[in-house]
């Protein structure tokens, strides 16, 4: 408790938004941490084993999905649950479906990104604030100023936009990786999609190494 009371007062008044700013980063960071996990390719092994030369049996493979949290095999069971409808039907369900999981991947992202430019400007700010105040310090003082006053003074000043950078680096750099990350993704479930709903409608592959995402 002493030590963020300590942090507060070094950051001044941009002390609460930048705290704001860096629980939310690492908020947004963590979830998208356990998504990661979640949809690790070692969660996916069940694409690489299956034969895509011989029919679908449906029914087997949505038994063998139930219960998996992956975006894969989230929309695996999303297509084989329209198995009974008609190729072109199941192909605007499964877009539709992929738009929705594209908005929910890249929402937090956009807040991460806002977070990485406004942080750096709330960091600049509180240092200027601080510098005013220094300033102002000074010229009431009737006495010599120091090296020492300038020094404590510029210190405190400076705090705010270190935080600033400090929250930001992460925010972008993890902004600009995890849209790497989701678009791959959004990517290889497309295509097991499209796969998949090719197989449903009887079309077997030439072999497997074509199937492999």
């Amino acid at each position: 408790m002493a030590l963020l009371d300590h942090t507060l007062n070094q950051l001044g008044v941009m002390a609460w938004p930048l705290m704001a700013c860096l629980t939310l980063t690492l908020i947004i960071l963590l979830e998208r941490l356990a998504n990661l996990l979640i949809n690790a390719p070692w969660r996916n092994s069940w694409v690489r084993e299956m034969n895509w030369s011989q029919p679908l049996d449906s029914q087997a493979l949505a038994d063998q999905l139930a219960g998996r949290r992956s975006l894969l095999a989230r929309g695996t069971l999303m297509l084989l649950g329209h198995a009974g409808q008609e190729k072109s039907l199941r192909e605007e369900i499964a877009g539709l479906w992929l738009l929705k999981q594209k908005r929910q991947l890249h929402a937090g992202l956009k807040i991460l990104m806002v977070i990485g430019i406004i942080s750096p400007m709330m960091g600049l700010l509180g240092t200027i604030l601080g510098l005013i105040g220094m300033f102002q310090e000074i010229g009431a003082s009737a006495g010599p100023v120091t090296p020492a006053q300038l020094a404590d003074g510029l210190g405190l000043a400076m705090y705010t936009t270190a935080a600033g950078l400090i929250i930001a680096l992460p925010a972008v750099g993890g902004a600009h990786l995890l849209t790497l990350w989701a678009d791959r993704q959004l990517g290889k479930t497309e295509h097991v999609l499209n796969r998949i709903n090719l197989w449903l409608a009887g079309i077997h592959a030439a072999s497997v190494q074509e199937m492999k995402p």
